[in-house]
């Protein structure tokens, strides 16, 4: 399920305050249609770059429906003039391992 990944992903990066993760994937769209998506994770919480997200953290910030196509380590805090790829892209259920944080 994608909430439980999400929320185990949050969870093994408020130990890593120098990773930022990003999550990239497709969401069903409004009409039937397929939209990218863009999810940063850093120091345990998950920001959306492309679509809105509730204001409340406990809510998952991606639907079930969202496919979680690939993942991104990142050095943190990130620097987007600047950006700094630590591993990836890989399987994000690859990242539930910490040895692959870095």
């Amino acid at each position: 399920m994608v909430s439980e990944l999400l929320a185990q992903l949050e969870e093994l990066s408020r130990s890593r305050p120098d990773r930022v993760l990003r999550l990239t994937g497709e969401l069903p769209g409004d009409g039937g249609g397929i939209e990218p998506f863009e999810l940063l994770i850093f120091r345990g919480f998950s920001s959306s770059v492309s679509h809105p997200t509730a204001f409340d953290p406990d809510q998952p910030a991606l639907p079930e429906s969202a496919r979680l196509m690939r993942a991104e380590l990142l050095q943190g805090p990130l620097n987007p003039a600047a950006e700094q790829r630590v591993a990836g892209p890989m399987d994000p259920e690859l990242l539930l391992e910490p040895d692959r944080w870095g």
